[in-house]
């Protein structure tokens, strides 16, 4: 298919300078094939940031699409309002059985809705428990978690929502243990100082506070930033101690990106309400969960007239084809033992990791999983701008394309975060990929 230039500015792209597109030379993706996009002109980019970050199996027909094909010959879609469809509860069941600690799945479309719902269920909890004053929120800093108007007050980041501030409502921060931006030399120290911060606004807020909002293993969106081993045990202990409910979003850190399928497991901080997406369908359909204790859920129930039930749905909650995607996949992680093949896939990335540290435009790396930072800066400042005025994450992307390779950059943050399943040789050409344009950007800067 070949589409005319003048089609190309119809669309206005999410987090896209649309001034691009008067210039008609940007890509239109037409096929996927393997871990690979294929635009309009048959050319091959390999899909460096896993759609993003929600795809895992690579593009092209697998046993997923199969599941997809015979739902949408069987069932196409039927509301669970007052009625349940069979993938629905199916998947219910198959997620709960992942997800220790966790009863009840309430279906969303996305993961900034699935963090919303959670915020009305921990604020109604409270409510239906006439606990009236609390209904404050505390979040980290450098959070992320999503762009609707919920998601934006407890995952503020300037660069982002800067002009969406009048919008939002004010919610408590804590500190992120995000060691490389603080002024301590000894990292137990600075873990320590923002826990004890974190303890101290609990101490003084608790009381009017619903629940703490922090991303489950590693905040990706606000920098790559990795937790310290047993940091989110102690936070989700401080939660308990002060009976604030923990909510932890796993959108994009669940499924295998840290190597863990829930990664609060791993990380043993069970929490109140969790929240996963992105790679929950393998990336081939919108979907997403709210998954939350017996304790939460018996508070909303009651008698119709008491109106203690969850104010929450949307026109595809629970939609059978989406279900189905996220059915199959899960069968598939487990049949293809992907988890395996991450961490296989994570020792590899750690060690090709080294090779990076020889640049002198390279300040700080962090990783986990299938998934790294790689911190640009100059004597000691962040790199945002290359001497020719080009924005640093737009050169990555650029610069990228001409490789047979699509990246995207976080700001001065290179960022590797492949399909889930990829395999060993394209991981390699992606990892060189970002070697060689290392390269480029310490001769510009």
């Amino acid at each position: 298919m070949k589409l005319d230039d003048a089609d190309k500015k119809f669309v206005w792209h999410p987090y896209t300078q649309m001034k691009d597109w008067r210039n008609c030379n940007n890509k239109v993706i037409v096929h996927g094939k393997g871990f690979h996009l294929i635009d309009e002109s048959g050319k091959k980019y390999l899909d460096g940031i896993a759609s993003m970050w929600c795809n895992v199996w690579g593009h092209g027909k697998n046993e997923v699409v199969d599941k997809m094909t015979q739902q949408l010959q069987n069932l196409q879609h039927s509301t669970l309002f007052g009625l349940a469809n069979a993938p629905s509860i199916e998947l219910a069941k198959k997620i709960l059985k992942m997800a220790k600690g966790m009863d009840k799945v309430f279906y969303s479309d996305n993961g900034s809705t699935a963090i919303e719902v959670a915020m009305k269920m921990a604020l109604q909890y409270w409510s239906n428990k006439g606990k009236y004053e609390k209904k404050n929120f505390i979040s980290l800093e450098h959070a992320y978690h999503g762009d609707t108007v919920g998601t934006m007050s407890v995952g503020y980041i300037a660069k982002f929502f800067a002009p969406y501030k009048p919008l939002l409502f004010k919610s408590y921060k804590v500190p992120s243990p995000f060691f490389y931006e603080s002024q301590y030399k000894n990292r137990s120290d600075f873990e320590q100082d923002c826990l004890e911060k974190t303890e101290n606004l609990l101490k003084r807020h608790a009381s009017k506070c619903s629940a703490l909002v922090m991303e489950s293993g590693a905040q990706i969106a606000g920098g790559v930033i990795i937790y310290p081993d047993g940091y989110q045990k102690k936070i989700s202990e401080l939660c308990k101690k002060y009976d604030v409910l923990l909510i932890l979003d796993e959108i994009a850190t669940g499924f295998g990106r840290l190597g863990n399928m829930a990664e609060y497991i791993s990380q043993r901080s069970i929490p109140d309400i969790a929240c996963f997406g992105k790679a929950l369908t393998a990336g081939y359909f919108p979907l997403a969960v709210t998954l939350t204790s017996e304790r939460i859920f018996d508070q909303f129930l009651g008698e119709y007239f008491q109106n203690k039930q969850l104010f929450h749905g949307h026109t595809f909650t629970g939609h059978p084809v989406g279900c189905a995607a996220a059915l199959e996949n899960i069968i598939l992680y487990k049949k293809c033992n992907l988890i395996q093949h991450i961490k296989a896939n994570g020792k590899y990335l750690k060690k090709r990791l080294r090779e990076f540290e020889k640049f002198s435009i390279v300040a700080d790396i962090r990783y986990k999983g299938l998934l790294a930072g790689i911190e640009l800066a100059k004597n000691g400042k962040p790199i945002q701008i290359l001497k020719d005025k080009t924005n640093v994450n737009y050169f990555v992307m650029n610069e990228s394309l001409k490789m047979g390779v699509f990246l995207r950059a976080l700001g001065n943050i290179m960022i590797v975060i492949p399909p889930l399943a990829i395999d060993r040789n394209d991981l390699r050409i992606l990892l060189d990929t970002q070697f060689k344009l290392l390269q480029k950007i310490e001769e510009r800067v």
